[in-house]
């Protein structure tokens, strides 16, 4: 390993990183703090230590150039190493204090934060949990690029090459309105049932809507055009006489009785979808994740 200075420094990686952002030098300026002429300035220096232009720029738009986007993708690296580093200093006298930035999917946040926030608070009372709720493809972009610490995910989503813990198994539950003849059945349903029903499932981009779709079009069930953005939105259409759709068994409690719709398990073997609490590997937050991933299974309904 080399110990002679490096020519650059970890701010003007990331101004570099900003300006990628952004597409703007005056964006980027903002957000660093800096005035645009210092910004530009040591862009233009780093660019001549590196022998490699970063960025094409005319009064209209900035642009990434080829260089560009395989040394910004390792400038972000650089940082959320740094960045880890400093909080593995930190966190070393108590790994479980300070703040940590925790994702979740839509089709769990509402139905499992009321019961996880105040056992993390009981449990870790120096340590703050922020939770940003968005879909899979977001979260995994933020976790990568050190916005997140983890995400609580289903594993069957397209994750990346993460570290993960299991919290719990969520079965699929087949949920009709009130006088739909499946809900008059008492014994466990199968996809067969499907077969020429209509079916509503959530938008494009939701992991849930992916597996949920796999099946009903094995049955050979009728996916109506209209796509809900939310669990609640998808079983108020249910409701109102829609068509039939398919639950995680964590939202039921919560959306069944309030729309006063019938539910039905899936006979062995069920659908499901795998929880998981997922972060960077070689994170150094890894060991404070896994006790709090211990402890979500713990308080996890049915657990």
């Amino acid at each position: 390993m080399s110990f002679s200075p490096h020519p650059f420094t970890l701010r003007q990686l990331q101004y570099v990183v900003a300006v990628a952002d952004a597409l703007s030098f005056r964006k980027a300026a903002e957000r660093c703090h800096v005035s645009q002429p210092s910004l530009s300035a040591q862009l233009a220096q780093l660019e001549g230590v590196l022998g490699a232009r970063l960025f094409e720029r005319d009064r209209r738009r900035v642009l990434l150039t080829s260089a560009g986007k395989e040394l910004v993708e390792r400038a972000r690296r650089l940082l959320v190493e740094a960045d880890e580093l400093v909080e593995a200093a930190r966190r070393a006298g108590d790994p479980l204090s300070g703040t940590l930035r925790v994702g979740v999917i839509p089709t769990v946040s509402p139905y499992l934060l009321p019961t996880v926030t105040p056992a993390l608070r009981k449990s870790y009372p120096r340590l703050k949990v922020l939770w940003l709720e968005d879909k899979t493809e977001v979260l995994t972009r933020e976790l990568e690029r050190g916005a997140l610490d983890a995400a609580l995910v289903a594993l069957e989503a397209d994750i990346g090459d993460v570290e993960s813990e299991v919290i719990a198994e969520d079965p699929f539950v087949l949920v009709v309105p009130k006088d739909h003849p499946l809900g008059a059945r008492k014994d466990e349903a199968s996809p067969a049932e499907l077969r020429g029903e209509d079916v509503l499932l959530l938008d494009e981009g939701h992991c849930f809507r992916t597996q949920a779709l796999a099946l009903c079009s094995k049955a050979r069930a009728h996916e109506l055009e209209f796509r809900a953005t939310s669990l609640t939105t998808l079983t108020q259409m249910i409701a109102s006489g829609a068509g039939v759709t398919l639950l995680p068994k964590l939202a039921v409690p919560t959306e069944v009785q309030r729309s006063q719709l019938r539910a039905r398990p899936f006979a062995e073997p069920a659908p499901k979808r795998t929880l998981a609490l997922i972060w960077r590997k070689r994170s150094s937050l890894a060991g404070a994740l896994k006790q709090v991933a211990t402890t979500l299974k713990s308080v996890y309904p049915g657990s």
